[in-house]
């Protein structure tokens, strides 16, 4: 069963301006089954098919002679040989939309789209299924805690129960995972780290002991929603900082982790200068950390960071899904008071607090007093995104805003 990914409309955009849409993202988030579903009429090619593979790479100038574009061409990653000849095709026939290039490994493949496609691909990440797509909610927008976002999401809303909202959490957004209730969790996940240490980190980086990326994996899992100390990281792991930055930078491209940055900018001098790091899949983050089960994951040491995980990455995928970027940070001073996420936009920061808890109240604002020390620009609406049932006002510019309204 497919289910209909809200990420359609923004490549349906970008085919009208470009002659190649390039969809990168992490394993098994969907990539192919995407295309497949949205482009049924065109010829697909995998390059996980071996001799599809050598073929591509022994002779990338007649690849296209048997399957000339539109076309399909899946993991295209393995076979770089071949952006050289798609920028020659592009550029004879002007015609837009004609390449579908996907891949997983995002570094190998960003490198050599930005070599060669400068220009002539839209480039677009999909993350895995939103809590809107699980749902089957049509909402696209990309959220923002204003009045006239929040007035208009409330009309479309799915309600869900506390427990409903930890299953979620904890079931991850896998779309084969997500969406087969049957299938076994420990399992899918135990296969899914295999395949990744075996075929993404293997091709990204020299891992000369993959037991100790495995451990490192797991402290990051267990860091999910903190303040990432790379020498303290690299200290839990055994291995050196310069090894903990590549590793990091690994799991970063390759789609399993988000860092957040700290907002600097004509802000108080005590500033934190460090990033967030969050696991995007907490499906997998709690599968590392030993949370098996949702019950056990939504009254323990690590909900209130999983659950602040979880807001950061639907409000990820609500801008990623609908083609855009989004200029998200924190702010935490050396006092520990902090902002847990702000998004900027038309020079308009705007506040949010995450909190696990049902019934916030005006206290829960308190950190936002460090936003009368910016400068040079607005502060706009804000809110505190919580388990509460119903959106209400905390004062004149802050809400209090349920998980369901994302």
């Amino acid at each position: 069963m497919y289910l209909k990914r809200h990420i359609e409309e923004a490549i349906l955009r970008r085919e009208k301006a470009k002659g190649a849409i390039v969809v990168t993202g992490a394993r098994q988030v969907g990539k192919t089954t995407l295309i497949e579903n949205l482009k049924p009429e065109i010829t697909k090619v995998t390059l996980d098919d071996l001799p599809t593979r050598h073929r591509a790479i022994d002779a990338p100038s007649t690849f296209f002679n048997l399957t000339p574009p539109p076309i399909f061409v899946d993991e295209i990653q393995y076979a770089p040989e071949l952006f050289h000849y798609v920028k020659i095709l592009l550029d004879i026939s002007k015609k837009k939309g004609d390449f579908y290039l996907t891949g997983s490994q995002s570094f190998e493949l960003m490198k050599n789209v930005t070599e060669s496609l400068a220009g002539r691909a839209g480039i677009l990440e999909l993350f895995g299924l939103s809590m809107r797509e699980i749902n089957n909610e049509e909402w696209k927008q990309p959220f923002l805690p204003t009045f006239e976002y929040l007035t208009e999401r409330k009309t479309c809303i799915t309600n869900m129960q506390i427990n409903e909202i930890w299953t979620m959490i904890h079931r991850g957004s896998l779309p084969e995972l997500a969406l087969n209730p049957e299938f076994e969790w420990a399992d899918f996940y135990s296969d899914y780290i295999k395949s990744y240490i075996e075929r993404d980190v293997r091709n990204l980086t020299q891992v000369a002991d993959e037991s100790s990326f495995y451990t490192f994996m797991t402290v990051c899992a267990a860091m999910s929603g903190q303040l990432l100390n790379l020498s303290s990281l690299a200290n839990d792991v055994g291995v050196s900082v310069p090894t903990a930055k590549r590793w990091l930078s690994v799991l970063k491209t390759s789609g399993i982790i988000y860092l957040l940055k700290p907002y600097t900018k004509n802000v108080i001098k005590r500033a934190v200068k460090m990033s967030k790091l969050y696991f995007l899949d907490i499906g997998l983050a709690s599968y590392l950390t030993r949370w098996m089960t949702s019950d056990n994951l939504a009254i323990g040491a690590n909900n209130g960071n999983y659950f602040e995980s979880f807001v950061v990455s639907e409000i990820l995928k609500s801008y990623t899904n609908a083609g855009k970027e989004v200029d998200m940070y924190f702010l935490r001073d050396s006092n520990k008071k902090e902002i847990d996420l702000l998004i900027h936009e038309n020079n308009t920061l705007y506040p949010i607090e995450i909190k696990i808890k049902a019934e916030p109240t005006q206290k829960d604002l308190k950190a936002f007093e460090m936003l009368d020390n910016i400068k040079g620009v607005n502060i706009g609406e804000g809110g505190i995104i919580c388990l509460a049932n119903n959106l209400l006002q905390l004062d004149e510019k802050n809400y209090i805003i349920p998980l369901s309204m994302i």
